[in-house]
C-alpha cells in the first residue's frame, strides 16, 4: 500500500527550449543531490502569451522529484542555470508513493552526505 507523504516530497515542473539544456540542468541537479530524479519529456508544444504576443514553441518538460525541504535550493539553481528570462518553476506536493521509491528519494537527496563528499574533494 502506498505510504502517505504529508508534504515531504515535491514534483517540480520546468520547461526549457531544447534537449541540450534539459540534460544539462537535469545532470547538475542530480549530481548536486538536490533532486533524486529528472524525467525529460519532449519535445512538447507550448502555447503561451509573452509580451503581448501569442507564442507557439517546441520545448522540453522536466519532471523533477525532490524533498520538499530542498525546493528553495532547487528553484534557485534552476533559475541560475536556465536561459529564459522568466523560468517556469512550479511544484506540487507528492501525496503518496511506493515506500521503496520514497526511501530511495530520501537516500538520493542526502544533502549531508553530499556536503561531506564535496569537502573531501576539496582536500
Amino acid at each position: 500500500m502506498p505510504s502517505r507523504t504529508p508534504h515531504k516530497f515535491r514534483l517540480i515542473f520546468s520547461t526549457v527550449s531544447d534537449e541540450e539544456q534539459a540534460v544539462s540542468i537535469a545532470r547538475k541537479l542530480v549530481s548536486e543531490q538536490l533532486v533524486a530524479c529528472v524525467n525529460i519529456i519532449g519535445p512538447i508544444r507550448s502555447i503561451y502569451r509573452w509580451r503581448d504576443s501569442i507564442n507557439d514553441d517546441r520545448e522540453y518538460l522536466l519532471l523533477i522529484k525532490t524533498r520538499a525541504s530542498l525546493y528553495p535550493k532547487v528553484e534557485k539553481r534552476i533559475r541560475k542555470l536556465h536561459t529564459y528570462e522568466v523560468a517556469e518553476v512550479i511544484s506540487v506536493n507528492i501525496d503518496r508513493g511506493s515506500p521503496p521509491y520514497l526511501k530511495w528519494m530520501l537516500q538520493s537527496t542526502d544533502t549531508q552526505r553530499a556536503s561531506e563528499s564535496q569537502k573531501r574533494k576539496k582536500q
